[in-house]
């Protein structure tokens, strides 16, 4: 049955870094931050490098932060910060996190595998699949353009401008049908096709056209097709829940408090259906680690729609005139001397990432528990994470 709370919100970071110190190619055994290892290793494996990134949490940047390295190159785990800053225990390696924009991997991966089995045609319309929802003015836009940015469909409209105006709001049902209505209700920001624009309304489209296709659930598609097959049992989606199930480490926000001073909220239980199919995802760094080498070895998506992550449309950005960095589901940087390819996600008290080599000889998964997750600036923890795990851009 078809649910009917659910939707988005943008603001997920795109990979990117500042110029930072790089890693030598080999990684030592498993370790972390509070690990003890020798000399020798130490400077053959790089882990000064990676513990430094995550080294002295709490700070003003971020209350903890989870890494998981591995590939063929080797292997590396590190945790730092606090559960929560009341109790001031040690974060938990296991615990479970917001995973935003990440999400948006495993819809492309659910449309690529429909397309792969012939039930779902990328250069369909979107209007052909949902008549009812989508104008004729957006009646050229097809499925492909909705997974890789370049539909031109402008973002929904959200109440609230504010961080402290959405906190208030955070328990709102969103319907992801109203959310489209309200996006195509406007002009179109570009003919499909002719530029790239990251936003999350594409994927709610999307989400919608997997409904109509497999009429059953989103929630369930993802659910049976990648979830269970993968064994990610610490991840799920979370409807219309608020809460993170399970162990947890807490996030927080830097807002205006009650008595007018600003300061850190905790901002965990927060209502994730202004995400759905863009950004509700709730995972593990072990959990989306396993989903990370599946995918680049061609466990999830198989034969040549896979090559669809793995191509960039050659259009410009609306916004900034620079070449389209995302494909369908991933997106692409040059770091280290090398292309890496991933998804990074940011919900309020949480960034997420994960990244892999195309060859996969080096992934890594992290989550950050970021004071301001969705600034317009990349989160200082996460930068200095992807420059110790892949060198400078």
């Amino acid at each position: 049955m078809k649910s009917t709370s659910r939707t988005l919100l943008a603001a997920a970071l795109v990979l990117g870094v500042v110029a930072g110190p790089a890693v030598p190619p080999a990684l030592a055994a498993t370790s972390s931050p509070a690990a003890t290892s020798s000399p020798a290793a130490s400077e053959r494996s790089g882990i000064p490098e990676l513990e430094a990134a995550i080294a002295d949490l709490p700070t003003s940047d971020a209350t903890a932060a989870l890494v998981r390295v591995g590939g063929t190159e080797g292997v590396w785990r590190g945790s730092s910060g606090v559960h929560d800053l009341t109790t001031g225990r040690p974060a938990d390696p296991a615990g479970r996190f917001r995973a935003g924009s990440v999400t948006k991997v495993f819809t492309a991966a659910v449309a690529l595998q429909l397309a792969a089995e012939g039930t779902l045609d990328l250069d369909r319309t979107a209007r052909s699949y949902l008549p009812e929802l989508i104008p004729a003015s957006y009646g050229k836009v097809t499925v492909r353009q909705l997974l890789n940015h370049t539909h031109g469909i402008p973002a929904a409209d959200l109440p609230g401008d504010t961080v402290e105006e959405r906190y208030a709001d955070r328990f709102r049902i969103h319907d992801p049908e109203e959310m489209v209505r309200s996006a195509t209700a406007k002009k179109r920001e570009f003919a499909p096709g002719e530029k790239q624009h990251y936003l999350n309304i594409g994927y709610t489209v999307a989400a919608l056209v997997i409904e109509r296709i497999t009429g059953d659930t989103y929630e369930h598609q993802v659910t049976h097709r990648i979830l269970k097959p993968l064994g990610l049992r610490d991840t799920y989606l979370p409807g219309a829940d608020p809460r993170i199930a399970g162990e947890h480490n807490h996030g927080y926000q830097t807002m205006r408090l009650d008595d007018g001073t600003t300061g850190l909220r905790d901002v965990s239980v927060w209502g994730p259906t202004d995400g759905w199919a863009a950004g509700d995802l709730i995972s593990t760094t072990a959990d989306l680690e396993r989903f990370t080498k599946a995918l680049f070895q061609g466990r999830v998506v198989r034969g040549p729609l896979l090559l669809e992550m793995f191509t960039l449309p050659k259009v410009a950005d609306f916004t900034t005139g620079d070449p389209a960095a995302y494909s369908v589901g991933l997106s692409m940087k040059k770091l280290g001397g090398r292309e890496v390819w991933g998804k990074s996600g940011g919900r309020w008290g949480y960034n997420t990432g994960i990244v892999s080599t195309r060859d996969g000889s080096r992934t890594l998964v992290y989550s950050v528990n970021s004071t301001d997750a969705k600034g317009q600036e990349m989160n200082t923890v996460v930068r200095n994470i992807m420059v110790a795990a892949y060198g400078t851009p």
